[in-house]
């Protein structure tokens, strides 16, 4: 394993065991429970509708906005972002999605894609046509479920982006973002104390209303509070030696980083 250095010291944050552990033994069950959810979740998908499955890779689209809307999409592996026009042509991430979500609830109102969806790495796409899905959600009362308590979830995630871009400093946007995907890796069975980001800084900015210049002092300030390193061979290569502690930062309780 490649040896992990903070910014800008070379000081050796990893690898070495946590003063702590990763996660509590609550968190841990809750990463057990949501990963069971998805589990069953893909399970009944399968069953129930046989989706049409295919791979794609980093950088691919599956669907642009503008394009009619008449089938959703379950990611069964892999990462995707949603990317949005603004009002004066810039690109906006608008949303990020990990396995066992769905892609496309918001086409079914108007009935065409209001973003693209872009793959950010090698992903398995499940897609299922719209008017088969409603006809086995009448038949399954339990498919009905998923999709509402999906899109239920998808309404929360907005919510809490919004807030966190409105409320948050910048410090604690970085933080929260960074928090926010390692537990989704750790709901879904991956290592989430070591991982990639597969953002750039420019996107992670873009996502949390923050310039490049910006992101890219929060995390070296993070770094320097041990409360993340960087590999030596790669910026994007994140590890979190003290999981509780960065958690305790997001949570506005941790007083020994002196970050500002």
């Amino acid at each position: 394993m490649q040896a992990l250095t903070s910014q800008p010291a070379a000081q050796q944050l990893a690898p070495r065991a946590p003063a702590r552990p990763v996660a509590s033994e609550g968190r841990c069950e809750a990463h057990a429970d949501e990963g069971q959810r998805i589990a069953d979740t893909l399970k009944l998908i399968a069953t129930v509708l046989a989706p049409k499955r295919r791979i794609v890779h980093a950088g691919e689209v599956i669907y642009r906005a503008g394009e009619r809307f008449n089938q959703l999409h379950i990611l069964n592996s892999g990462f995707f972002k949603l990317i949005s026009m603004s009002s004066d042509g810039r690109e906006q991430v608008v949303g990020l999605r990990f396995r066992g979500d769905w892609l496309g609830f918001s086409a079914i109102a108007q009935g065409s894609y209001g973003c693209d969806a872009i793959a950010l790495d090698t992903a398995e796409v499940w897609t299922v046509r719209y008017d088969a899905l409603l006809q086995s959600c009448a038949e399954h009362p339990a498919l009905m479920a998923v999709v509402h308590e999906a899109m239920s979830r998808e309404m929360m995630r907005d919510r809490d982006s919004l807030m966190a871009i409105c409320t948050l400093p910048a410090d604690a946007r970085v933080a929260t973002f960074l928090h926010y995907w390692a537990d989704a890796l750790a709901a879904r069975g991956l290592r989430a104390d070591q991982f990639s980001l597969r953002l750039t800084r420019a996107e992670i900015g873009n996502y949390l209303g923050l310039t490049l210049e910006t992101v890219s002092r929060v995390l070296s300030r993070l770094a320097r509070a041990e409360l993340i390193a960087f590999n030596e061979k790669s910026r994007r290569d994140i590890c979190i030696p003290d999981f509780p502690a960065l958690a305790a930062y997001v949570e506005g309780r941790d007083v020994r980083a002196g970050l500002h």
